[in-house]
């Protein structure tokens, strides 16, 4: 008899409507066991954000400019272009249309303090992190361009192995917990009446972002159409099978096959497929930091924060780069962006949560339009490489 697989998000939405459910007769005692756990599993995260920044981003900056090249440095250069219009265009986008569909200073801003508003938990267990996220980004960038740069192999070797320590904690443990830790938020929320409008929230946050997505698609293939003079919607249209294998797989990396076979319908050049599409399924995430942006934006507009451009200016520069470190895994770009949401925006570990399952409630549609704009990036890198020919 076949297993039946459940995806992330089955179990992300499972355990959110459990949560609802539970939170309405289950005894605070016993709520309160999983007020604890989240506790502990999030000053667990806390304490693993430095590592994942560290483990991550270096090897990725390392193998980035391994032997950099001129068409390397183009596509990295157009792809980190996309990557940060996709943020900025977001931002413009959310900070015109959430004020309007959001409520601010809801309960949501019990979520600040929620050792104050909500369940406390039995017993705290403090595990503090080895260095402040700002430390660890800064001190990846710094070795990860000293690793592209020297001729030995014995530290790129070290951090390719902490790499896969990383990830392997990522995939083993992190992931496998996190419906139970969004479980445990959702209850805490219901007991605390504060669930409806979260829910609200999520909704409307989805239905916006679908939009934008596919409004950023229209704009990437526009460019690439007059770029290379070819018809822009035929060159999406084209992509579309790239596009829902993404849906199914949640995958850049496992939809590279199909999105080098739409590229080449396309027209680009077989080598030049071969070359962009591998590369842009791990640095081009327009559509992951397009998902990022606006549910950071729609969670600090529902917490009473301010939103202010240079606060999300430089927020979306940062998570441009950190992009490039997240893993080929579901949900692995939320958490190379924790960092950045807890050192630049000042996210606990509540929202955190809440930023996690929102993502996660996305993520078939981020990463379908991440392997889809590939497609144009290839188009452009064609063009470009054919006139120095």
């Amino acid at each position: 008899m076949k297993k039946i697989k459940i995806t992330l998000l089955t179990k992300v939405i499972i355990a959110i409507a459990a949560g609802v459910l539970f939170g309405q007769f289950l005894p605070l005692g016993l709520a309160r066991i999983f007020v604890t756990f989240n506790s502990l599993f999030g000053n667990f995260l806390s304490f693993s954000i430095p590592l994942i920044i560290l483990g991550l981003v270096t090897p990725a900056i390392g193998e980035l400019g391994k032997g950099a090249g001129k068409l390397l440095a183009i596509t990295a250069l157009i792809a980190y272009g996309s990557t940060i219009f996709s943020g900025f265009f977001t931002y413009l986008s959310g900070s015109a249309i959430f004020p309007h569909i959001l409520p601010t200073n809801t309960e949501l801003t019990a979520m600040e303090n929620p050792e104050d508003f909500m369940l406390k938990p039995y017993f705290v267990v403090a595990m503090p992190p080895l260095m402040d996220v700002m430390t660890a980004l800064l001190l990846s960038f710094t070795i990860g361009l000293g690793i592209s740069n020297i001729q030995g192999t014995t530290l790129r070797d070290t951090f390719s192995d902490f790499k896969d320590i990383i990830i392997k904690l990522i995939e083993a443990i992190i992931i496998p917990l996190l419906p139970l830790h969004i479980f445990g938020i959702f209850l805490n929320m219901t007991v605390s009446g504060q669930v409806m409008s979260v829910i609200t929230m999520f909704l409307k946050v989805i239905v916006v972002i679908f939009v934008l997505h596919v409004l950023l698609l229209l704009i990437q293939f526009t460019i690439a159409g007059g770029v290379s003079g070819k018809n822009p919607l035929r060159l999406l249209k084209n992509m579309l099978p790239a596009y829902a294998t993404a849906l199914g797989t949640q995958s850049s990396a496992a939809t590279i096959p199909v999105t080098l076979a739409q590229a080449v319908k396309n027209g680009v050049s077989e080598n030049i497929a071969i070359f962009v599409v591998p590369l842009c399924a791990t640095i081009h995430l327009s559509g992951s930091t397009m998902k990022i942006t606006a549910c950071a934006m729609a969670i600090m507009i529902m917490a009473g924060e301010p939103i202010t451009f240079s606060q999300f200016g430089g927020f979306i520069m940062m998570l441009g780069v950190t992009m490039v470190a997240a893993p080929g895994v579901p949900g692995g770009a939320i958490m190379a962006a924790l960092g950045l949401l807890q050192g630049m925006l000042g996210f606990n570990e509540t929202l955190q949560a809440l930023m996690i399952a929102l993502y996660i409630a996305m993520d078939s549609f981020g990463t379908a339009c991440n392997v889809t704009g590939d497609g144009a990036i290839a188009v452009v890198v064609d063009k470009i490489a054919g006139k120095q020919v």
